[in-house]
């Protein structure tokens, strides 16, 4: 098997309709409809994955289970990491199966995401607790030529992960770092 490389970069948007109108403008077209992503960070007890700046992710949608682990975030102007996943029955017996392994949670997270597709990119409007996001998912150039047509560049790229933008949210605001849920959650 062969090992992935992900590639992507985020940008703020004020809001999931100002990110739906950019993102058809270019001729990108809907790829999955809006749906609720529930993530789940996993560890052991005293932090190996994230001692080594790696992540192992059981996401929940739509009845169906993705595990994924994801590699150190390689040096590059763009989000760049190894990435294996692969969908999983249940999703409940997963979660059960790696607690027993010594494995915990860690972090929760919560998105609604939409996706588009454009030439070699995906694009994702993820709105989150802490605002709405585009994420640009594949090759570099295609990434960029995106990123141009949504009239952003290089110095808008945001390269954080969910947790990474939840943290630096909740610090310049003064709130209690908690888990990254919808009010209603």
């Amino acid at each position: 098997m062969a090992a992935t490389l992900e590639r992507e970069i985020k940008l703020c948007f004020r809001d999931a309709q100002e990110a739906r109108q950019a993102i058809l403008a270019t001729g990108a077209t809907p790829l999955r409809g809006r749906r609720l992503q529930e993530d789940y960070l996993l560890d052991t007890h005293d932090d190996l994955l994230r001692q080594r700046r790696c992540v192992l992710r059981v996401r929940l949608e739509c009845g169906k289970t993705l595990l994924t682990f994801k590699g150190p975030v390689q040096n590059s102007p763009m989000k760049l990491r190894e990435e294996l996943e692969t969908v999983v029955g249940d999703g409940l017996l997963l979660m059960h199966v790696l607690e027993e392994l010594g494995f915990h949670v860690w972090f929760r997270y919560e998105k609604y995401r939409e996706e588009f597709a454009h030439e070699d990119v995906t694009i994702a409007i993820d709105e989150t607790p802490v605002g709405t996001f585009v994420e640009i998912e594949g090759g570099e150039q295609g990434i960029r030529r995106m990123a141009e047509a949504l009239a952003r560049k290089p110095s808008d790229y945001l390269t954080d992960s969910y947790r990474g933008l939840y943290v630096k949210h909740c610090e310049q605001r003064g709130l209690p770092l908690a888990d990254m849920l919808f009010e209603d959650s």
